[in-house]
């Protein structure tokens, strides 16, 4: 009996976590439809970080989307949650269909081209609670997906596709760390939507 509607899918992780790779969870038309949609309509913003006392702003463009005005805090900047968009609730509802999880909040990433990635990290920050579920939908680019466990150092990667669903949960946060690697072979863009629950 699947109680966690994780499709059939087998965990990617072969131990300490739990990782679930849905495959593509919608047609191309579809997953082109809201690429062009978040593009547009979205309020993009470069990231910032404080990194080591500097202050960082990145080529990679975010914004912030919540339930209510949540702040969250990573790399010591805090962001204020602004109100969904339509289509974003409905991609909301459609991931929360598919992994049987509820979310309240999305942080949602444009890497420009395959120049601009994301280093080595966990989403363990306190206001997400321990052992919480991050799902991951991807538009655009296909681009690797890698994950390296802080201990033993083992690595695994996948390839994520436009309009693809990736669960992360259990103790995913607190024993692997995940990274988007640059590749000069993508040059167009990709977005990639993580809903995640603030406590």
């Amino acid at each position: 009996m699947n109680l966690f509607n994780t499709g059939g899918t087998a965990n990617l992780l072969p131990y300490d976590g739990e990782s679930y790779y849905y495959g593509k969870i919608m047609s191309d038309t579809d997953a082109q439809y809201y690429l062009q949609k978040l593009l547009d309509d979205i309020a993009w913003k470069n990231d910032e970080a404080v990194i080591f006392g500097r202050h960082i702003i990145t080529k990679r463009k975010v914004a912030w989307y919540g339930d209510s005005d949540y702040s969250y805090t990573y790399s010591n900047i805090t962001k204020q949650a602004l109100e969904w968009t339509p289509e974003l609730l409905a991609l909301k509802q459609l991931t929360e269909q598919k992994t049987g999880t509820a979310f309240n909040s999305c942080l949602l990433n444009l890497y420009h081209d395959g120049n601009e990635g994301m280093a080595w990290h966990s989403d363990d920050e306190k206001s997400l609670g321990k052992n919480t579920s991050i799902a991951s939908l991807s538009f655009g680019a296909e681009r690797k997906f890698a994950f390296k466990h802080r201990e033993s150092k083992h690595t695994l990667s996948l390839m994520l596709e436009s309009g693809s669903l990736l669960l992360m949960k259990g103790a995913t946060q607190s024993n692997w760390l995940h990274q988007l690697p640059k590749t000069t072979k993508v040059t167009r863009p990709r977005i990639n939507l993580t809903f995640r629950t603030m406590i």
